[in-house]
């Protein structure tokens, strides 16, 4: 007897640890288009069976956290700048899928040029281009696609050909290269065309399993956050308004006579080879003994997190960059938001005897969180067991993690008396190399003068140091 039973794509991630808040759903609108791509793609993957060898490309906009949900390798590219990373991609790794999933915003704008090239060179890729006519993520501003008369909030009256030119039609522009190889424009409005979309989007991904060059699909897909309309209305919008500027259909096919490309084969590299080379410790440093880290601190996972103007990003390079001094790989990633100083912002760094295969910090086995925000989202990301450092000076809760070791420390309150609150990332710094012994003290001082630009500060910054480091030996209290 048969059972019918309904399951996501292997494709896609069971649930989203890497994504915060509800890890059972996703991030986007409701009656937002991107999830239901996101299904097409993860299906065609499977029944196609590349996943394992398949690298997802995502630039900013709405498409910039397709890592949460594909369970395939994932690379994260400047605005626009998708098909540059997925050429490189693709031609050190000529075996893999590589899939460039673009917005109008991105793909339109600032990434003109990228895309016209890449589909002129034929690089062997799939290019996935969501089409709503507006930059979705950013607050509905005008977009190249954007009709004309349509109201964004850079262009209230409508857009006006006369000030703003008219759309760009893409798929047009594209299939007038010779290169390329498959190029089609489908929707999402009703159920017929998502069927259509679906059989788009598997046919583009089987092409360059085929090896038979570029392959292009635009989709015209719905915004009603953006366009401020319900659901429902959303579709009949595009129907009624966008079909009309940007007509369905294939505009160019010529997956039947493309010959198969066949890249070269992957060597065998020799195991010697392989080896990783020995980093010499620079010769300014002066090491800790990695005998004496205990084991729950080697090799930390660490996310740093606090308000713009708390030197958060700086600690996190100051960290990097005294773990490369004494020899260990380490990562930086920073992660912060348009509002700078007094805005959110936090980094991502790892700090290893081993390669680092992902910058991307998902579960820490350290925590810094210098104000109470920082402390009630990053601390529910943690390894249990981790290290949870926590400025008390702006912290008035206790963690709630019962099975994470706690390390409070008034950082800011310490730099006040020390005369600038600004040194209490420097306090914390002090504070987790006595604690953790990963780093030494001397390394840190001799690396202050590439980290701090202010040379007038460094005697400062390196008190800091050192009374950070006595805090956590009882040998300072305020």
């Amino acid at each position: 007897m048969y059972e019918t039973y309904l399951e996501k794509p292997r494709s896609f991630y069971a649930n989203y640890p890497r994504k915060s808040g509800n890890q059972d759903v996703t991030h986007y609108c409701p009656g937002c288009g991107h999830g239901i791509v996101h299904k097409y793609i993860a299906e065609a993957l499977d029944e196609l069976n590349c996943a394992d060898r398949t690298i997802f490309i995502s630039p900013v906009g709405c498409s910039v956290f397709a890592y949460y949900y594909f369970d395939v390798g994932n690379i994260q590219a400047a605005h626009g700048r998708a098909p540059a990373v997925a050429t490189g991609i693709k031609r050190v790794n000529p075996h893999s899928i590589v899939i460039s999933y673009q917005g109008d915003g991105d793909l339109a704008a600032i990434g003109g040029d990228e895309i016209i090239q890449a589909a002129n060179r034929g690089e062997h890729m799939t290019v996935f281009f969501i089409n709503n006519a507006i930059y979705g993520m950013t607050g509905g501003q005008m977009a190249p696609t954007t009709l004309v008369g349509q109201h964004t909030t850079t262009c209230p009256r409508g857009r006006d050909p006369h000030n703003e030119g008219f759309p760009i039609r893409m798929c047009e522009l594209i299939s007038a290269l010779e290169a390329p190889v498959y190029v089609e424009r489908v929707s999402l409005h009703n159920a017929a065309n998502r069927i259509k979309t679906r059989k788009a989007v598997k046919k583009a991904l089987l092409t360059q399993t085929q090896n038979k060059g570029f392959t292009f699909v635009e989709i015209l897909s719905q915004c009603p956050t953006g366009w401020k309309v319900s659901s429902p209305d959303s579709l009949k919008w595009i129907e009624e308004q966008m079909i009309p500027r940007f007509p369905l259909g294939v505009f160019r096919d010529q997956t039947a006579e493309a010959e198969s490309w066949t890249p070269a084969p992957m060597k065998t590299v020799p195991a010697e080879i392989l080896q990783l080379a020995e980093i010499p410790l620079e010769e300014h440093a002066v090491a800790a003994d990695r005998n004496k880290v205990p084991l729950q601190y080697r090799n930390p996972r660490i996310k740093i997190s606090g308000f713009g103007g708390q030197g958060v990003l700086l600690l996190g390079v100051a960290m990097a960059q005294l773990g490369m001094m004494e020899g260990y790989n380490v990562a930086w990633l920073p992660s912060y938001g348009p509002e700078m100083r007094g805005g959110t912002a936090h980094c991502h760094v790892n700090i290893s005897e081993k390669p680092i295969g992902s910058p991307l910090v998902s579960s820490s086995t350290v925590c810094v969180a210098m104000n109470k925000p920082s402390l009630e989202k990053f601390e529910q990301e943690m390894a249990p067991g981790g290290l949870l450092i926590y400025n008390t000076s702006m912290i008035d809760i206790e963690p709630t993690r019962k099975d994470v070791e706690w390390m409070p420390i008034p950082a800011s309150d310490i730099a006040s008396s020390l005369g600038n609150i600004r040194f209490a990332n420097m306090v914390v710094l002090g504070a987790f190399i006595e604690k953790t012994k990963l780093l030494s003290m001397e390394t840190a001082k001799k690396g202050l003068p590439i980290f701090i630009k202010a040379k007038k500060l460094i005697t400062e910054n390196e008190l800091a140091l050192e009374t950070g480091a006595k805090f956590v030996r009882g040998e300072y209290k305020i």
